[in-house]
């Protein structure tokens, strides 16, 4: 138990390292969005000249920012989800279904992943449409986002199997 104790521990304390770096970075993406947009519309109304690139560049800016995020997004229980039947199951049965769901999820986590560096490996064959850049750079962010949600889902899995074998339900298994 101590063994798994200290991984829990030494990755939890990684996607907390992760998710503070991609907090810092995603707030600076989103103003340098609103920032584009308000350029595009002040160039589209008042000069009445759009720019060819601030749609492009602000969506690619998004993307970029929720990639960041979603991990800890995820950590956080941020995303959807259905608890009903695990809020009505006796504690063991609750805890084996959160383990067997979260190994589905670090399975579809990591197809996904791998496709991302499939889709970011054949981005270099295309720029972005409207400014010189590989569209590799902009499809990097679905590595980077699925690579951080997998190790978070590492963590849930490795902590629900340590409720899974905890003999007592503890204050943790309640939230």
């Amino acid at each position: 138990m101590v063994f798994l104790d200290n991984v829990i521990n030494r990755l939890a304390k990684i996607n907390l390292l992760l998710a503070r770096a991609g907090r810092s970075v995603a707030w600076i993406l989103v103003a340098a969005m609103v920032l584009t947009i308000l350029l595009q519309v002040f160039c589209r109304y008042v000069l009445n000249n759009a720019l060819p690139w601030p749609e492009e560049v602000a969506r690619a800016l998004m993307i970029w920012m929720l990639a960041l995020v979603a991990g800890e997004a995820y950590r956080q229980g941020s995303f959807v989800a259905i608890d009903l039947l695990h809020d009505v199951l006796p504690y063991r049965l609750s805890s084996l279904l959160k383990f067997i769901l979260l190994v589905i999820a670090t399975l579809v986590l990591y197809q996904l992943f791998t496709m991302g560096i499939e889709f970011f490996q054949r981005g270099f064959r295309t720029r972005a449409a409207s400014f010189h850049l590989s569209r590799a750079w902009i499809y990097l962010a679905m590595p980077v986002c699925f690579g951080s949600m997998l190790l978070v889902n590492i963590e849930l899995v490795l902590s629900s199997l340590k409720m899974l074998i905890s003999p007592t339900p503890s204050a943790e298994a309640n939230t």
